[in-house]
């Protein structure tokens, strides 16, 4: 798998906006990325250095509609907390 296809998204919240004071992104990731995979991709993306990443799985909520019923996917989130030493994601500056 690339380094572009293991990060899908930035996710762009209030949380989000207010961990990037503590060097801390979030990131929609592919389901099967691991702990290690989203660390090397986002080195290698941003160059910058990685301290830690959380991830979070999420089920994809049921909806109806009428007599219809369906399922939006499911995903993985990811926090990815940054050395101190390390430079900012420049993607995120103009949004905090």
């Amino acid at each position: 798998m690339m380094y572009h296809d293991i990060l899908r998204r930035p996710i762009i919240s209030e949380n989000s906006m207010e961990d990037i004071a503590n060097k801390k992104y979030t990131f929609e990731v592919a389901a099967t990325a691991t702990k290690v995979d989203i660390k090397i991709a986002v080195e290698q993306v941003f160059k910058v250095q990685v301290a830690k990443v959380n991830t979070m799985n999420y089920l994809g909520k049921t909806k109806r509609m009428g007599v219809h019923v369906g399922k939006r996917h499911d995903w993985k989130k990811a926090i990815v907390t940054l050395k101190p030493e390390s430079k900012a994601i420049e993607f995120f500056d103009g949004m905090a």
